[in-house]
């Protein structure tokens, strides 16, 4: 089928490309956008930013197919790019008051992970939306649909796709609803319409002279404004990076035990970031079975939302998988969550004088003679932490 205006082809993609984009609203997608699988420059710079060392560990990004869809699908010619807002209503974690008289010292989970795994609940509806693609339209295609799963940089796709511009803190940001978006892609090898006008350029970038996050990244992770040295990145660090998290940086930390959102929660376009209350993104409520048994009572934890460090560092492996299940947390897996907390334990500055330090002071001590090198060590580095001298003015500053 050629892509020209001789026999109509490029009418009926504009009209297959409004159906899509309807339809996916319909699903429940806050937005949605076409792109082709060519012209995608962004990826041009991905070579340079793996050359520099900065992927870390993260060697399933050295998929050649990263830097050219086209051939991810033989045959592909679009990209539909969807995104779902994921703001929940609980507060930003800029906005937590720290070291509150009688309150345990207390974690912080992304925003992305307080709820069900987004993987599948995106992938899910996409699926849907593929099968329905099919039942709407006669000629034969192939698609693949992608929620952080294939060789596909959404956000990029996103850009192209006319649902926003590429951040300081590389995240995607749209006018209206901020940059706290899933994204999800179907490649395929349907001719569809790309949202944007031949020739029509990108959303533009309005974050003007602003680097609020850079400057707010406690570990530094910005060597420069558009460009993420994902070593140094907190969300990296407590999920990505399997082994021992370089001293230098636990600090900065802070109480970050699952990803960060600071580079986005001092984003001025997510002042005015509309609330989402859907159901599967709000924090998981964990059920009384969930809870952690033959523990002090205050061990246990309702919810996701700023969990109790406590809590988190005393999970067994089964225990985990239960709390766990169908959760984005589980990519951290047991060893790194339980060393993740440690770490922001070392950073909790508990008070010497509670029942709370006593008890976790003997935790870190088990956890320090365990037989796995890494958890012991960073528990070592804890009880280092909470039992050095403190300043007047650092045992004001509480991470609880």
């Amino acid at each position: 089928m050629r892509n020209d205006t001789g026999d109509g082809t490029r009418v009926n993609a504009s009209e297959r490309t409004r159906w899509v984009c309807e339809r996916a609203r319909e699903m429940g997608f806050d937005l949605c956008g076409v792109a082709l699988v060519e012209g995608l420059e962004d990826l041009g710079h991905f070579p340079e930013w793996l050359a520099r060392g900065y992927a870390g560990e993260m060697n399933y990004l050295r998929d050649d197919r990263r830097a050219d869809p086209r051939v991810v699908l033989d045959g592909a010619r679009s990209l539909i790019v969807v995104a779902l807002n994921y703001n929940s209503p609980p507060p930003y974690s800029t906005k937590i008051p720290t070291g509150r008289e009688n309150e345990p010292a207390r974690g912080w989970i992304s925003r992305y992970a307080w709820g069900d795994d987004y993987h599948e609940v995106l992938k899910e509806n996409l699926d849907a939306l593929a099968a329905e693609m099919r039942q709407k339209f006669s000629e034969p295609f192939d698609v693949r649909v992608y929620v952080d799963t294939g060789p596909i940089i959404e956000r990029v796709a996103a850009k192209y796709a006319g649902l926003g511009w590429l951040a300081k803190n590389t995240c995607l940001i749209n006018q209206q609803l901020g940059s706290w978006l899933f994204l999800g892609v179907i490649i395929t090898t349907l001719a569809l319409e790309p949202t944007l006008a031949a020739g029509a350029a990108p959303p533009p970038d309005l974050c003007g002279s602003c680097t609020r996050c850079l400057d707010a990244c406690p570990t530094d992770a910005f060597p420069e404004p558009y460009v993420l040295d994902a070593r140094r990145c907190i969300s990296y660090l407590t999920i990505e990076l399997r082994g021992t998290i370089p001293q230098e940086l636990r600090a900065g930390m802070g109480n970050a035990v699952i990803g960060c959102d600071i580079c986005q929660d001092v984003c001025p376009w997510n002042r005015k970031a509309p609330v989402t209350n859907i159901p599967p993104f709000q924090p998981r409520l964990l059920a009384p079975q969930a809870s952690v048994t033959n523990k002090p009572e205050e061990c246990a934890e309702p919810s996701l939302f700023a969990p109790a460090l406590e809590w988190l560092a005393s999970l067994t492996q089964q225990e985990f998988s239960a709390t766990f299940r169908k959760s984005a947390v589980k990519r951290a897996k047991w060893r790194g969550l339980v060393r993740n907390a440690c770490v922001a334990l070392g950073n909790s500055h508990i008070a010497r004088d509670s029942e709370e330090y006593v008890r976790v002071v003997r935790m870190l001590e088990e956890l320090a003679a365990d037989q796995d090198a890494i958890l012991a060590e960073h528990a070592r580095w804890a009880l280092d932490r909470l039992k050095a001298p403190r300043s007047n003015s650092a045992a004001g500053r509480a991470c609880n």
